[in-house]
């Protein structure tokens, strides 16, 4: 008996071994992995770099560790790796042009024009820029549409269809279960509740909904035209066609495209523009390897990129799964912005905002600590597709103001929505409440026994009055503007970069590269670089995160959502927004 247990821990002993020793090696073969995929690129001469436009695009690209371990490699392509790997393509030597690969590409409007500014930019230097697709997505033409030549599948298919904007209303829907909203806000146009509170859009939300996209597609048209030698009249009777179903030799009658041809021919083709044989491969370059060629040495001073993008919240907010998702929290963003106050090597803060805004709290928070910073070194924003109610609200105090044409902005208003749960509780569940209190309001906001009453509703009314005030003073004070100006073209009203020009709520149209040079320009440094913040998540955060099925699962259920992922995702944690929000009502992509 003694020799079998002997035998048995002789065993246990081995097997703990032997997974001490694969787990150290394991261990080694991720961070030589890791090692080796940021290793410095060599560009072989006569490079192609490849842009690959099918899927989303972020703000912020995301390496995906766990994905190179399981194979199903996935990474957050982000509109700041795109920007940086053309310009590093433009001043390589070695990288004669970019081919573009056209599919079915989502992503806001201010960031497809970031992009198509830096493609124009690259084709100036004199190199050139070759676009393909088997089918064309609006937002992926409107990219495409600045390459030196355009081509199509012959049997390829080309979206041209305008903007259009379907808010969806839950209002009904909640109502099946008994649920109510209970809304109190401030501003005509301040149209975030009307998606739990309404069935239809108002006569004001309609108003700058269609003066809105009307104004973005404006600037789509124009680029368009610009690239193409097609008059603006012509794109939108294109538009007016619906122009998917329409036979590919017409796009090319049209001048929508150079030519149909098959993706080999278009390599034949990019070949010929190398000059090199029929034989020859194609020496290719993607995007992360561009990414990771050496540097120009750069001397100077720092100006940090810090990117401030989705919901404004206090803290962290869960996805619908078990991740994260990425949003501004306050009391990160408070700490990271202290800090860059605080490094004498940081010249200039650039603050890229990308959001439609969120909780009213938070963005007082960030505020005071965008005025401390400004205090100190030069502040400028740069907004990408949205800054718009709380993320205007914070970036107002800033130095000087980026926005694209196609930015939302404004939306200067705030509201309360709380959940009346009293029909879902108490009829359709059978729950009933009793109460005992010693003061008249002892009981105040208990959202499962009863809805409001007036005298509740009142006050919930005058602290929101409190917040717009407060939120118009921050504004005025920020852009150096009455208070009576402001309110002007405040209530809540969304404005498109050109409009917000007009009316002093921005100082200049541009993209980030902009908002860079101004942020120098005010440093008084003449030699700089630049440095992103916060850093991406580390490989270790990854692994782990990715473990716990979050990140996964909540991929999974976005791809099945689709549109209603993000009305579904705020309705999950509804709980923990706080009641005063300062947000846009929808979020518009061009798909």
């Amino acid at each position: 008996m003694k020799e079998f247990f002997k035998y048995v821990a002789a065993t246990v002993v081995g097997i703990i071994i032997f997974l001490i020793v694969a787990g150290i090696f394991g261990m080694m073969s991720i961070v030589g992995m890791i090692a080796s995929g940021h290793a410095t690129q060599t560009v072989e001469d006569g490079s192609v770099l490849v842009l690959n436009l099918s899927g989303s695009i972020s703000e912020q690209g995301q390496d995906d560790i766990f994905g190179k371990l399981t194979g199903n490699y996935t990474p957050t392509v982000g509109m700041n790796d795109i920007i940086a790997s053309i310009k590093k393509a433009k001043t390589n030597k070695s990288v004669k042009g970019i081919y573009m690969e056209a599919g079915a590409l989502s992503a806001g409007m201010a960031t497809l024009q970031e992009i198509r500014n830096t493609l124009e930019d690259f084709r100036k230097s004199g190199k050139w820029i070759v676009a393909y697709g088997d089918t064309y997505s609006q937002g992926a033409y409107y990219l495409a549409s600045v390459a030196n030549k355009v081509y199509i599948n012959p049997k390829g298919m080309l979206d041209w269809h305008g903007l259009g904007a379907q808010p969806m209303y839950y209002k009904d829907v909640m109502a099946k279960f008994g649920v109510k909203y209970q809304v109190v806000k401030v501003g005509t146009f301040k149209s975030a509740t009307e998606n739990y509170t309404e069935d239809h859009m108002s006569d004001a939300n309609r108003l700058q909904t269609k003066l809105y996209i009307d104004g973005a597609w404006s600037n789509i048209c124009q680029a368009v035209s610009k690239s193409r030698g097609i008059s603006v009249d012509s794109l939108n009777a294109y538009a007016d066609e619906f122009m998917l179903f329409s036979p590919t030799e017409s796009l090319v009658k049209r001048k929508m495209v150079d030519g149909m041809m098959y993706a080999d021919k278009v390599k034949d083709t990019v070949k010929k523009m190398l000059k090199l044989d029929d034989d020859d491969m194609i020496p290719q370059i993607s995007v992360s390897d561009m990414l990771n060629t050496k540097d120009e040495d750069v001397d100077g001073d720092q100006i940090a990129v810090y990117y401030a993008f989705g919901d404004v919240v206090q803290n962290e907010v869960q996805s619908i799964a078990m991740g994260a998702n990425h949003s501004i929290a306050s009391s990160t963003v408070c700490k990271d912005l202290e800090s860059l106050m605080n490094d004498d090597d940081v010249k200039a803060v650039v603050i890229r905002v990308n959001s439609g805004g969120g909780d009213a709290y938070a963005s007082e928070q960030i505020w005071h600590y965008v005025s401390m910073l400004k205090a100190k070194k030069p502040v400028v924003v740069s907004m990408g597709d949205y800054a718009a109610s709380g993320a205007y609200y914070l970036s107002a105090p800033a130095s000087w103001i980026v926005a694209q044409p196609n930015t939302l902005t404004g939306s200067i208003g705030i509201f309360a929505m709380i959940p009346d749960l009293s029909g879902l509780v108490t009829q359709k569940l059978g729950v009933k409440f009793d109460e005992v209190k010693t003061n008249r309001n002892s009981n105040f906001g208990n959202i499962m026994a009863r809805p409001f009453n007036a005298d509740e509703t009142a006050m919930l009314q005058a602290y929101v009055n409190r917040g717009y005030a407060l939120f118009r003073k921050r504004v005025a004070d920020g852009r150096h503007l009455p208070v009576e100006s402001v309110e002007k073209i405040a209530q809540g009203r969304v404005w498109v970069g050109n409009d917000a020009l007009k009316i002093k709520l921005v100082d200049q149209l541009g993209g980030l590269d902009d908002a860079i040079k101004k942020a120098a320009q005010l440093a008084k440094i003449k030699e700089y670089y630049t440095a992103e913040y916060p850093a991406p998540a580390s490989w270790t955060d990854q692994l782990f995160s990715s473990m716990s099925g979050g990140n996964y699962l909540d991929d999974q259920l976005r791809a099945t959502l689709g549109d209603l992922y993000e009305p579904i995702s705020l309705l999950r944690n509804i709980d923990k927004h706080q009641a005063v929000q300062a947000r846009l009502p929808y979020i518009l992509n061009v798909k």
